[in-house]
């Protein structure tokens, strides 16, 4: 394992999420998130320092499990396949059971699971485009 380039692919993952995250929460989802204001923590009581140092940790996980699993084909192929597995397990884990207990409208659950399932198909194909093992990488 390429532990080095697992780091990089970590942390580049994790820049382009809060990328894509500002844009999705504050454009895409902006509207949604209006109507369903009660549902939220005001601005004040929020914690983003938390939120974006539990999802760097995350990003360093999703890459090493990438990297544990990695088969040898394209980095593009296996990254979106790896991506795609990980939302999936995220929707059934995470966000099916958010819309299911929470007073969200079926737009925002649908988003939310849509969203997710992009979102970690976006990053396990930068993952696999980052991540080399140490034959590859030498070369």
């Amino acid at each position: 394992m390429n532990y080095p380039r697992v780091a990089l692919a970590a942390v580049v993952a994790w820049i382009v999420s809060v990328a894509v995250g500002y844009f999705v929460n504050s454009y895409l989802l902006m509207d949604l998130y209006a109507a369903h204001e009660t549902v939220f923590r005001p601005q004040a009581e929020m914690n983003l320092l938390l939120g974006f140092g539990a999802q760097l940790l995350a990003f360093f996980v999703f890459a090493y499990m990438y990297a544990k699993g990695y088969e040898g084909t394209r980095g593009l192929q296996e990254g979106l396949r790896f991506g795609v597995l990980v939302g999936l397990l995220i929707l059934g884990f995470a966000s099916a059971w958010s819309y299911a207990v929470l007073r969200v409208s079926d737009a925002l659950g649908m988003a939310w699971m849509i969203d997710g399932l992009v979102e970690m198909s976006l990053y396990g194909i930068i993952v696999g485009l980052v991540y080399r093992p140490r034959a590859i990488a030498a070369k």
